[in-house]
């Protein structure tokens, strides 16, 4: 299939994935604001936990909450689960497009473990799996009782899961990893359990008997947990724009601090729209603000020790660019990925590596986010020639 036609597929399941990501994160927040909002008042209907009173373009909106179901319901119930459903099957069909169809040059990096793209490809499909299965396993245990130490355990699964993607993928193929592991969390938990318990306490309705109050707890639960979960899988999935998170060395513990900070942020929002005290929540500013100092100085570049009496020529740092980078930046490239230069950068000439200075510098010589998949080996020792020619231009 042609450069241009995966293209387009790619381009077309991104634009799905982000439409119906948008949906299903808004429904989200928007769900659990509301349960947050809801507040005892007098003369409630039996059953109702709690109402809101809310405006919204031009109208006015009063909602009820039962923690059970009400004694009948109507027959045009609405339904909030294709929005998660079609977020995880277009981010699956965007991995496979992206990721597995480009397994050597997205997915592997043989200087990390050399592998082929199947191998790559079922322990994809295996590490989705297993989260899914240990991450239920906890909610379902003892440890599903405290919601604290299932916080901690699901923090250690995540963290767990992002140093295994390390040690096996591309620092893109690994962060990409780490957000469709959650991803597939959050997407389980409306298929598998949230919509499953909802739906039983509807049959239970319609044969007029008492709904198990468990069944919407626990549906509560799993819900919780994605609304803290959807800000950190949001940064994992575009993290394969910036290199400084991708091509860190130690990217799993980024990991860690933005679970951190996604989670301090979010529950800062809920608590704030629940109106409590702000004595109560405002652990969460210094939190965040740890966090985020954390990410700061472990990304903050650090350049390359260069031997400033390296003597590297225009004929060598050419024949470099020819073997490492021209093969995709090109007028016309030869790599079966590329009908056209990524991103317009040509660098078959010595102007050309002058004028991307900076982006080559912390990419290939910095950084290790190029080459791609480091197909032909670039070295330690190229990329310190690659800087010392560019630093002495």
């Amino acid at each position: 299939m042609s450069a241009f036609v995966v293209d387009w597929l790619n381009l077309l399941i991104r634009w799905a994935h982000m439409i119906v990501g948008i949906g299903w994160i808004g429904a989200s927040f928007y769900f659990i604001a509301l349960d947050l909002s809801l507040k005892k008042r007098e003369h409630m209907k039996e059953g109702v936990y709690g109402t809101a009173w809310e405006v919204h373009g031009g109208g006015f909106y009063h909602v009820e909450k039962y923690l059970v179901a009400p004694p009948a319901l109507p027959s045009d119930l609405i339904w909030y689960k294709w929005e998660a459903y079609l977020t995880w099957v277009t981010g699956f069909l965007l991995l496979t497009v992206q990721y597995y169809w480009n397994a050597n040059t997205y997915l592997i990096d043989k200087s990390i473990l050399p592998m082929l793209p199947s191998q790559a490809i079922v322990i994809s499909l295996l590490s989705l799996a297993g989260g899914w299965v240990i991450y239920d396993q906890l909610c379902k245990s003892i440890i599903g009782r405290s919601t604290p130490l299932l916080a901690v355990c699901l923090f250690v699964l995540i963290v767990g899961a992002a140093y295994m993607f390390t040690h096996v993928y591309s620092g893109r193929g690994a962060l990409i990893h780490v957000g469709a592991f959650i991803g597939t969390i959050m997407a389980v938990n409306v298929f598998g359990v949230i919509i499953p318990n909802q739906k039983k306490i509807v049959a239970s309705l319609l044969k007029h008997e008492k709904p198990d109050p468990r069944l919407g707890a626990i549906g509560k639960q799993r819900s919780v947990h994605n609304n803290y979960l959807t800000l950190p899988v949001l940064l994992m999935m575009v993290s394969n724009h910036y290199p400084m998170l991708s091509s860190h060395p130690q990217s799993w513990i980024l990991v860690a601090f933005v679970l951190l900070l996604g989670g301090s942020i979010r529950h800062f929002l809920n608590r704030h729209e629940a109106h409590d005290p702000f004595k109560k929540f405002a652990w969460t500013i210094p939190a965040a603000a740890v966090a985020f100092g954390v990410l700061l100085v472990m990304t903050a570049p650090r350049p390359t020790e260069i031997d400033p009496s390296l003597m590297v020529s225009d004929a060598d740092v050419l024949t470099l660019t020819a073997q490492h980078c021209a093969m995709c930046h090109s007028a016309k490239p030869t790599h079966d990925g590329f009908d056209a230069p990524p991103k317009g950068v040509i660098l078959t000439s010595t102007d050309q590596l002058k004028a991307h200075k900076e982006q080559i510098l912390a990419q290939a010589v910095n950084g290790t986010a190029m080459p791609l998949g480091n197909e032909r080996g670039m070295t330690e020792e190229d990329r310190k020639r690659l800087g010392a020619w560019l630093q002495s231009h």
